[in-house]
């Protein structure tokens, strides 16, 4: 199995590891009483306003990156085919706002004309996806639906047909082994004999972030920073009282009064001298107790806000 590419984690999720801070610093307390954390927070724009934004930037990564990634990876005919509630890993980062989820079987052909031309952007689904891609099926049953794909790519004549199959990298394994048989099925043994898998498409999809989305980042590093920054001042940490589950509960009400979604529950441990160090570990601590004066503070948060994640380590 391969090693897992280090520049996925980094463009991902942009990780902010930091210096120490004392969980008791005067200056931090201060401000925190006094609300100013909360006042540097960026604002966070409400989620009507948020499409504009999102839609934004997928276009400019459909139009400008993804023609390259498809180019490097050498496929001519990207397909992305899931059905409703069991949607493909990089379904959600093709399709603009405010869609949430496929809608029956929703299938996304994206075919390379060539550096004059372009990447065209097909759909053969029920429903339209905001004017991203252009319908290629007027709707029908289950067998038409298949049978329009196939005429969709035997049009085209694609050499190599990519398809979301790995068996190493769940990033790049949507295709449901259902969805996989049906497509082969729909499009004979010679075109099959055309599918590879688009692994490495999907996780260069993924990784690469453009410079309108670096653009982004900042404000939204900022938001996870602030109210780590709020979370571990006198205004939430009673020393003696106050237990590192409180301060890690504190940070997701938090970020849920603000608007913003995180990816998985934030973690806070305390780091004492005399401490055991597991070995291979790349930080120790304990969670679920009570914070004591002189405890080092470890938080492991991340927030999504515009379709971007944060991973941000303090201590």
């Amino acid at each position: 199995m391969p090693a897992t590419p280090l520049r996925l984690r980094l463009a991902l999720l942009v990780p902010a590891l930091l210096l120490a801070l004392p969980v008791l610093s005067p200056a931090l307390a201060e401000e925190a009483d006094q609300g100013r954390v909360i006042d540097r927070l960026p604002q966070v724009i409400p989620h009507r306003q948020r499409v504009e934004a999102v839609n934004r930037m997928l276009t400019d990564r459909l139009d400008n990156l993804l023609p390259g990634l498809m180019r490097e990876t050498g496929i001519d005919m990207w397909l992305v085919i899931n059905r409703e509630y069991m949607e493909d890993p990089v379904y959600l980062t093709l399709v603009p706002e405010p869609v949430f989820a496929a809608r029956r079987t929703t299938m996304l052909v994206f075919f390379d004309r060539g550096p004059d031309e372009g990447v065209e952007r097909l759909t053969v689904s029920r429903y339209g996806l905001g004017g991203l891609y252009e319908p290629a099926w007027e709707g029908g049953s289950d067998d038409e639906q298949w049978e329009r794909l196939a005429q969709v790519i035997r049009e085209r004549g694609p050499r190599r047909i990519g398809i979301d199959i790995s068996r190493d990298w769940a990033f790049g394994d949507g295709l449901s082994a259902g969805l996989h048989e049906r497509l082969r099925q729909a499009l004979g043994g010679k075109l099959s004999s055309r599918l590879i898998s688009a692994e490495a498409l999907c996780i260069r999809w993924l990784e690469s972030r453009t410079a309108m989305e670096l653009e982004a980042y900042p404000d939204i590093v900022a938001l996870a920073r602030g109210v780590i920054e709020e979370a571990f001042s006198n205004r939430v940490i009673t020393p003696g009282v106050t237990t590192t589950d409180d301060v890690a509960w504190y940070i997701r009400q938090r970020y849920e009064d603000l608007g913003l979604d995180i990816w998985f529950m934030p973690y806070v441990n305390v780091q004492r001298r005399g401490d055991e160090v597991e070995p291979g570990t790349a930080f120790y601590g304990a969670s679920g107790v009570v914070i004591q004066r002189g405890d080092v503070l470890h938080t492991d948060v991340g927030i999504d806000y515009l379709r971007l994640a944060t991973d941000t380590q303090e201590m």
